[in-house]
């Protein structure tokens, strides 16, 4: 359930769970601890260390240089690298090919690598189905650069399909009932397939991993659909020669915050403000599940509050950052706001968004006040 902060005219529900995950805390300290032990170095991120700019601002600012944008597109000519160069992995991951054109350079991919421990989990996984004669179905977006990386690592011991959302896994498995033919099958993924990848074959023996930051209910919820498939073409007794078990790669941190997140809805509110880097998947799911129950409003960050009466905001389902009016309801009774934030948005960040909202209420208690508590809950619960 959500922390609530009563300041008096205006009251903060806060999810339980919300920001940095481990992964995300473990890239950043890699990211400034290679600052320190590299001086004069030109040190250089294969792309943003994570997905919010202020993050990746200071890190520039302080002189490390990215390879690539999150899609992959190149900024730097990389054979302009030396072996001298220090080159750090993000928390995404990244492709064995990439790994190896800079290898071929002199340059050690993996001496700073701050890849994921739960996206390394998938890859681990992924290899291990496909030794034992399994397919890989990764849920996922094709061009984000976590499903890059761990396609790339499963296609080397197993055939990977990617599917974006449940209507592409009801798609696939319409062909393995024989409602969809070849052709079309390849149409439609035609850049979601490892190479080589046989359907017909392919299809039969299937586990499902996903990219973590995708909603964890979504992906139990294909991995269903496949099940259930399955079980109905092939029967209890041989369910298990035919789909693998993998609930047990879900990214916990993923689900808490998802999680916490649909609690934080349940607890009702008149708006949700969800904070994180527009280009930030986990964070978008988390605007999708705000979204079902009440006017949600995606920002960066405390400046894309402009005033009482008007916000800029992102707009997920036309990719676009828009402003609205009118935003911050005036009631006779307390506003309720519901606050959640992405894995990738810190911590000050959320404050000082709290802290930008209680500012339009002359009357609110002070911040010092309604802390206090909680604070000394946090302090007990440490002791």
């Amino acid at each position: 359930t959500p922390s609530e902060l009563d300041f008096g005219p205006i009251r903060i529900r806060l999810a339980r769970h919300f920001g940095f995950c481990f992964g995300v805390e473990n890239a950043i300290e890699i990211a400034y601890r290679v600052l320190q032990e590299n001086p004069g170095k030109r040190i250089f991120l294969l792309s943003e260390v994570i997905h919010h700019p202020s993050v990746n601002a200071d890190l520039q600012s302080r002189g490390i240089r990215f390879l690539m944008k999150p899609d992959g597109t190149r900024l730097v000519d990389f054979s302009t690298l030396t072996a001298e160069d220090v080159v750090v992995v993000p928390a995404f991951g990244t492709t064995i090919e990439l790994q190896r054109e800079l290898e071929a350079l002199g340059v050690d991919p993996y001496r700073y690598d701050a890849t994921c421990p739960f996206v390394e989990k998938v890859w681990k996984r992924a290899n291990e189905l496909g030794r034992r004669g399994f397919s890989i179905i990764l849920h996922g977006k094709r061009t984000h650069e976590e499903t890059r990386a761990t396609f790339s690592h499963s296609r080397q011991t197993a055939p990977t399909l990617i599917v974006l959302d449940m209507e592409d896994a009801q798609y696939a498995i319409s062909f393995l009932k024989g409602r969809v033919s070849e052709s079309e099958f390849r149409d439609r993924f035609a850049d979601a397939m490892s190479e080589g990848f046989d359907p017909s074959r392919d299809l039969l023996r299937i586990g499902v991993v996903n990219q973590t930051t995708m909603l964890a209910t979504d992906t139990k919820a294909i991995a269903q659909a496949f099940r259930d498939a399955m079980l109905e073409l092939y029967g209890e007794a041989k369910l298990g020669e035919h789909f693998a078990d993998t609930r047990d790669t879900l990214c916990y941190a993923t689900y808490e915050n998802q999680s916490a997140t649909s609690e934080l809805t349940r607890s009702g509110a008149d708006l949700a403000v969800v904070v994180g880097g527009y280009n930030s998947s986990n964070t978008s799911h988390l605007v999708e599940l705000c979204e079902q129950v009440m006017p949600t409003y995606y920002i960066k960050d405390e400046h894309e509050i402009l005033s009482a009466t008007r916000i800029r905001h992102f707009d997920l389902h036309t990719a676009t950052v828009t402003e609205s009016d009118s935003w911050l309801p005036s009631l006779e009774r307390p506003v309720v706001v519901a606050i959640t934030a992405g894995a990738s948005c810190p911590d000050r960040v959320v404050n000082a968004v709290i802290e930008r909202l209680v500012g339009f209420f002359p009357q609110a208690l002070p911040m010092s006040e309604v802390f206090g508590p909680f604070a000394t809950q946090a302090a007990q619960s440490a002791n």
